[in-house]
């Protein structure tokens, strides 16, 4: 093993292509036509060698549309015969008798599928008329087949309101559910996120799913959800002790820049496979400052007296960058709405939005 860090990367995210055959509405990546100067074959199969001797337990493939780039299975065959556990995230707009028989072969080990809301809903938010039907089909297809797929919806304004019906939708197939939350990056409009008590909402319903049924049934996206006084934590991690970008996180783009979490902006790009290996570029004291070299005067807005600063180290570095202009301050923050937006209202505000949604926790 060369990782010579006190940090390990869990799953790095490589993004193989940005070809992609939608165009969603959320895409972090603005992805449609191949992007210039991508990694070929042989870099990226270099790389996947660099993140096994690193001691990477696994890798997860996306894109653009992984699947459209002509080598992914070679690169997946690869992932697997060097031990590490391989995940593909994919949109399931595809012919799942071409794509199933793949996946059994190289028993992928997990497969995240986009799935956006009701009918309408999806096929607005990825772009075609026949998305939801395709994607639908595709992972049903997936589960009959006996893999581990896991749906997983990325909310805004255009899908909040589809939270139960798409939640039924997917748990009464005995699926698990990963829940995200849109960022202001790539193509995502601004007018499209979610308000303050929009994401405190999603908060006490995911809170109240993950009640009913388990936190390992209802998965929260990392970016959701910090100190509440009355929402439990979220997150499958024990406890948030701030972001995990460059510390257990780790994207290399489709051009082979690293940064420590796939969609965050330019300035946080660490250096490229071309020119230093993922080892030298995880391994270099200087990499990923932002998080591993954190200090209490880095923090900004509400976050600087926020009681939890130290510990939350101002939440998620890209809400933060892409909402503020920089780290360590992340608006995204269940305990600073509870104390600037609801203030002395909080408990009967609390109580309003759980009778609103018919929940208890």
């Amino acid at each position: 093993m060369k990782n010579k860090t006190n940090y390990h990367p869990g799953c790095p995210v490589l993004e193989l292509t940005l070809k992609c055959n939608l165009n969603c509405v959320h895409c972090g990546s603005s992805a449609g036509e191949k992007g210039q100067n991508e990694l070929t074959t042989k870099e990226v199969l270099k790389l996947c060698r660099d993140l096994s001797d690193l001691g990477t337990g696994g890798v997860a493939l996306m894109g653009g549309e992984v699947l459209l780039r002509k080598d992914w299975y070679e690169v997946s065959k690869e992932i697997k015969d060097l031990g590490m556990l391989l995940s593909i995230v994919t949109n399931g707009y595809f012919n799942p008798e071409k794509i199933i028989p793949k996946f059994k072969k190289l028993e992928v080990d997990s497969i995240t599928v986009g799935f956006d809301g009701l009918k309408e809903t999806h096929n607005h938010i990825r772009g075609y008329d026949d998305a939801f039907d395709k994607t639908l089909k595709f992972i049903d297809m997936c589960n009959e087949a006996g893999l581990d797929v896991c749906p997983i919806t990325t909310f805004h304004k255009m899908n909040f309101k589809e939270f139960f019906d798409i939640r039924k939708i997917i748990l009464e197939r005995g699926l698990d559910w990963h829940v995200n939350m849109a960022s202001l990056i790539g193509r995502f409009p601004k007018n499209l996120l979610l308000s303050d008590e929009e994401y405190y909402e999603l908060a006490l319903l995911i809170a109240s799913s993950q009640k009913e049924y388990s936190k390992e049934k209802v998965i929260a996206g990392h970016n959701i959800g910090f100190h509440s006084q009355f929402i439990p934590h979220l997150s499958l991690f024990p406890e948030w002790n701030g972001c995990h970008a460059g510390k257990r996180a780790l994207g290399v783009k489709s051009n082979g820049d690293v940064n420590g979490c796939l969609p965050l902006p330019d300035e946080f790009i660490e250096g490229n496979v071309r020119e230093r290996s993922i080892i030298d570029i995880w391994n270099d004291p200087n990499s990923f400052s932002y998080n591993r070299q954190f200090k209490e005067e880095d923090l900004g807005g509400f976050c600087k007296n926020c009681k939890y600063r130290l510990s939350c180290k101002g939440g998620c570095t890209l809400n933060s960058s892409t909402l503020t202009g920089k780290p360590h301050n992340d608006p995204y923050c269940l305990y600073r709405i509870e104390q600037e937006v609801f203030g002395r209202k909080l408990e009967e505000k609390v109580q309003e939005l759980m009778e609103k949604y018919s929940i208890d926790l």
